[in-house]
């Protein structure tokens, strides 16, 4: 099992090897909850973040919205991951800091890469950037390891936890029902059925709720 030191080490594996329906790259490192292993969260769905730095202000507004929603993301069988170049003694400095001023305690793990080898096997930092911090990127894991969803921000714009949630509640209700989800679905609101296959899926979808054959929704719980 390769650590985090040893992935993506040669010229070829430089580029990102994280994209949405591919395996998620493993790896093993050290973290402020002690040695991790990202199989380890195989059968949980996971949510795996990388932010630019320790002690940035952006960065702590985040942290401290994910382990205040913490709670509604294992509601839904989800852990949370976070990353940054950062070293393992600055992120529990960070960790420790956070409690004293502003009263909460960050409980998910959070990955030491100072060789920035799992941030590039992500895509989390680019081989042509000035920077070594990493951008504002977020994986969505499902429980059979697989990259469901990626959502990348600039360093400068913080991330909308409740879309995060958002997002993963979508995944699920796909998955569990069959459906896809209109723009700005929320949990409880219709979905719509994937698009008709041949004509007379097409036919019959015409006569559903009066609507057009190729927008049909699907009321919850239907």
């Amino acid at each position: 099992m390769p650590d985090a030191n040893d992935i993506a080490t040669d010229a070829p594996s430089q580029l990102p090897s994280a994209k949405i329906g591919s395996r998620a790259p493993d790896f093993e490192a050290r973290t402020t909850e002690g040695l991790v292993r990202l199989s380890d969260f195989h059968g949980r769905w996971l949510v795996f973040f990388s932010h630019p730095a320790d002690f940035t202000p952006v960065c702590t507004s985040e942290f401290i919205t994910f382990q205040n929603q913490i709670d509604r993301f294992r509601a839904m069988d989800c852990e949370l991951l976070g990353l940054s170049v950062d070293s393992l003694y600055a992120h529990l400095a960070w960790v420790q800091d956070i409690e004293a001023r502003f009263g909460v305690r960050i409980t998910f793990p959070i990955v030491e890469d100072i060789s920035m080898s799992v941030a590039r096997a992500y895509g989390m930092v680019h081989d042509s950037s000035d920077s070594t911090a990493a951008v504002r990127s977020v994986f969505f894991i499902d429980p059979n390891g697989i990259i469901r969803a990626m959502i990348h921000y600039p360093l400068a714009i913080g991330r909308s936890v409740e879309e995060i949630l958002r997002v993963l509640a979508a995944l699920q209700t796909s998955d569990r029902e069959g459906v896809s989800t209109p723009e700005g679905w929320t949990p409880g609101e219709a979905a719509v059925l994937p698009a008709p296959a041949d004509i007379r899926e097409a036919d019959a979808r015409a006569a559903m709720n009066g609507g057009a054959w190729y927008y049909t929704h699907k009321e919850a719980g239907q």
